[in-house]
């Protein structure tokens, strides 16, 4: 599953991070489904590594598209480690936080909240510059 989105600025601000949720929860169901069906390895033994989108583009892939480009950013990775969470019975979730700019530009970084309310970085973890 390929989910590209190009959202203009005022989008962005109205709609954004509740598009962006919505979309990420569906994308890691996906996710648990290829994990439990082993069409994809662990996140952190798949060699992939974090690739960062065009500015202005934002991309959701699931598991097997990530791991056939080698890559994704913060979105895609989150999103298979939340599933791969489910597929353990781990009550996980996409956590977003958001940063604005004085432009009124808004960027968003996603990461894992687990179970037990610590907050996981797999893009830092597979190579996201800090």
């Amino acid at each position: 599953m390929l989910i590209k989105v190009l959202l203009s600025r005022p989008a962005q601000m109205l709609v954004g991070a509740q598009f962006a949720a919505s979309t990420l929860e569906g994308l890691a169901h996906v996710n648990k489904e290829l994990v439990l069906r082993r069409k994809v390895p662990r996140l952190y033994q798949s060699n992939v590594r974090w690739i960062r989108d065009r500015r202005g583009e934002e991309t959701f892939i699931d598991a097997l598209h990530v791991l056939k480009q080698g890559g994704a950013d913060c979105s895609s990775l989150s999103a298979w480690r939340v599933g791969e969470l489910w597929a353990d019975n781990e009550q996980a979730n996409i956590h977003l936080h958001w940063r604005g700019f004085s432009d009124g530009f808004r960027l968003y970084h996603v990461t894992v909240r687990r179970a037990d309310g610590s907050i996981e970085d797999p893009s830092r973890l597979l190579g996201m510059p800090v």
